[in-house]
């Protein structure tokens, strides 16, 4: 099958035919049908996050089930799914202690002494985040896939696989945002713009949407915002405690970055809650004023939207097919494999939501 390979930090992925073999007792081999390009990929791309190369990178992503192993009773061959990076195994105590986000267990993985999932003649290639979805098949733990409707398109269910997932989920799971609440939101790519739209739904009262880029801003109103700052034009934390007389109740930095990420703390009001949903990169440090912590002002973070994504993921492909999620708007382009490295390319701009990788 042909497949995305990272073989150096900071150097294009190189397209490449890879070897896939057969599922395992509790595994499932997928055909992908659609993955987005994601600004996580970027950073493990770049260096930002160290992985293990030559890896196929890729974890957002939906497909059609090829085959099933042995001891599979969740979905049978033709069944449609949406995959998630956290994987679970659901006997561990962040599982049981429903945090299933959070677990770690190896068996997700094959074991040392079994054959790779992924292999170039003899060669091993690192399986990226439990998935490797810049491939034409995913051979996956059946507790990384979710089963969804078939009148789902897969392109928009892709999107579901992380972003959206990652940013409704921060607000209505790690967050818990109140109906008539007040919202910001620091970053209008595909997580911040998930997250206007997990407020809207929410019944958030005002939601502002931070950006750089004016289109990124009037995209920002179609998933809910009811206002918008440019930061490049106004200091957007004056802007907001104004707007708001003293700060939000809820903010979510979605870019990743030391500077935004202290912003969040910043336009908060009393009592108020900051949650980073950007990957800040290894070794960056974030400051908070002391002081500011007496007024009840809190910092959290949130891992793929503190998902229980068996259940979350059909709810929004539900909430989408009834018009209330917007991933129509979320595509920017749809792209072959072989573009891979001008999509990832796109997310160093901050021009586009997402594009998506469609495979024949």
């Amino acid at each position: 099958m042909k497949a995305a390979v990272l073989r150096e930090i900071n150097k294009p992925l190189e397209i490449e035919d890879v070897q896939t073999g057969n599922p395992a007792p509790r595994e499932v081999l997928v055909r992908t049908v659609a993955a987005g390009v994601c600004h996580s990929d970027l950073h493990f791309q770049n260096g930002s996050y160290p992985y293990p190369l030559p890896a196929v990178l890729g974890h957002e992503s939906a497909g059609v089930v090829e085959a099933v192993g042995a001891d599979v009773t969740y979905v049978k061959p033709g069944d449609h799914v949406i995959t998630c990076l956290s994987a679970f195994c659901g006997h561990c105590e962040q599982c049981l202690t429903g945090h299933m986000s959070l677990c770690g267990e190896p068996e997700l993985q094959r074991a040392a002494d079994q054959p790779s999932r992924l292999a170039k003649n003899d060669e091993s290639i690192a399986q990226f985040l439990n998935l490797s979805s810049f491939a034409e098949y995913m051979l996956v733990h059946e507790h990384a896939i979710v089963k969804v409707r078939e009148d789902m398109p897969l392109d928009r269910g892709a999107l579901i696989g992380c972003g959206v997932t990652t940013g409704v989920g921060a607000v209505i799971h790690t967050a818990g945002v109140e109906p008539g609440s007040t919202v910001a939101v620091i970053g209008c790519g595909g997580v911040g713009l998930s997250a206007i739209n997990g407020a809207a739904i929410a019944g958030a009262a005002r939601i502002i949407a931070v950006d750089m880029v004016a289109s990124k801003l009037e995209l920002a109103r179609k998933f809910g915002a009811t206002d918008v700052v440019n930061a490049s034009e106004v200091d957007a934390i004056g802007e907001i405690r104004e707007m708001t007389g003293g700060g939000v109740h809820y903010s979510f930095e979605a870019i990743g970055l030391k500077q935004t990420a202290e912003q969040a703390f910043k336009i908060l009001g009393f009592g108020g809650t900051a949650t980073i949903i950007g990957m800040i990169p290894v070794g960056t440090m974030v400051e908070l004023h002391g002081p500011e912590f007496l007024m009840e002002r809190k910092m959290q973070g949130s891992n793929m939207g503190s998902n229980r994504f068996r259940v979350d993921m059909p709810r929004f492909v539900d909430l989408y097919l009834q018009g209330r999620l917007h991933l129509d708007d979320l595509i920017s382009g749809r792209i072959r494999l072989e573009d891979v490295n001008e999509g990832l390319a796109a997310l160093e701009t901050g021009e586009v939501a997402r594009n998506v990788i469609m495979f024949d």
